[in-house]
């Protein structure tokens, strides 16, 4: 059972390991007993029909290859009558995904959606041996990373929460693999901040000059 950003149980008639996890987005540590004894996709077929499975595997394809880490409710939904176990009803396919939120297997914001921290605990060695060339490590804190920036040069993925506590106190974000310019905006700075004392003074004086000319 899962409890929320605080931790969660394992299934208690089975071996288990004890993890902690930070949450990608907030980076709020979360334990959870990670079971040994079953597949985590076993896991979930006690729980759901057939289809219900592909979805979320189809789901976890979009998410997982996507620039950021979410699929849109609508690419999904797009899927539902291409199910080759059974054909869904878009509404049919909306319920679904709205209990595999509730089940926190999703978690959906803004219409979109992505693995829940519960998810990226418990399939995270699913999710790397069976999407080798898509799924990646962050490079600071070595788990799984799905919402993430990655470097333009070298390829390294890190966490949006690594990567404010890497860069927040560099004037001048570099890559810490390979050094190269950092060119993803740093979540909570903006480019500004970013800069050196002088770059930002010269920027804040050209806004001045520019208010003052309307």
């Amino acid at each position: 059972m899962w409890l929320g950003d605080q931790g969660c149980k394992g299934w208690s008639h089975v071996p288990s390991l004890g993890t902690l996890h930070a949450t990608e987005r907030s980076g709020v540590p979360a334990n959870c007993e990670v079971n040994l004894a079953e597949t985590e996709i076993t896991k979930m077929a006690s729980d759901y029909t057939e289809n219900e499975l592909e979805l979320f595997r189809k789901t976890m394809d979009l998410i997982i290859s996507s620039e950021n880490g979410f699929a849109s409710s609508t690419d999904i939904l797009n899927l539902a009558d291409q199910l080759k176990t059974k054909k869904m009803k878009k509404k049919e396919a909306e319920q679904v995904l709205k209990v595999f939120a509730e089940d926190k297997w999703l978690s959906e914001r803004n219409g979109e959606y992505t693995l829940h921290t519960r998810c990226i605990i418990e399939m995270e060695q699913y999710i790397l041996s069976n999407y080798q060339d898509m799924a990646r490590k962050c490079y600071i804190c070595h788990s799984l990373a799905i919402q993430s920036q990655v470097c333009d040069s070298c390829g390294i993925r890190m966490h949006l929460p690594c990567v404010r506590k890497c860069f927040r106190a560099q004037t001048d974000p570099r890559c810490p693999h390979c050094n190269d310019c950092w060119s993803c905006d740093i979540p909570g700075m903006s480019r500004i901040d970013s800069q050196s004392p002088s770059k930002a003074g010269r920027a804040e004086k050209s806004f001045v000059l520019s208010s003052r000319r309307c």
